[in-house]
């Protein structure tokens, strides 16, 4: 099997805000954002039912640097990336686990206009 598709998410979905970015030490940049997909399917008895999922967005480096010049709240966005769990302590000191994806290649999606 290839490893590249071991640990591979893509997703399309639109940004729920505008990227927060951080700099580490030496210009190193982080930038977060979610983004919301959108399942839409028939249940048993036939009625349509949308389902809206949030997936949080990590980008380093020169992405971060990208994300932050490119992206706007509630652009639709393509990545593609590797999912990572990792967990943290709050300020009540209850332990958190949070999934993200570590965005390896990004498209901002352009809708067609229609010409009348």
């Amino acid at each position: 099997m290839n490893k590249a598709i071991k640990n591979s998410v893509q997703l399309i979905g639109f940004l729920g805000s505008d990227p927060e970015v951080r700099t580490f030490g030496e210009n190193k940049k982080m930038a977060r954002v979610s983004i919301a997909t959108r399942d839409i399917y028939k249940n048993k008895l036939g009625e349509w039912h949308t389902e809206t999922q949030w997936h949080n967005l990590i980008f380093w480096g020169k992405k971060a640097i990208e994300a932050e010049k490119a992206l706007v709240k509630g652009l639709e966005i393509a990545v593609m990336g590797r999912l990572v769990n990792r967990s943290y302590m709050d300020k009540e000191g209850v332990t958190r686990f949070v999934s993200e994806v570590v965005v390896g290649e990004m498209e901002i999606i352009v809708k067609e206009s229609k010409a009348s």
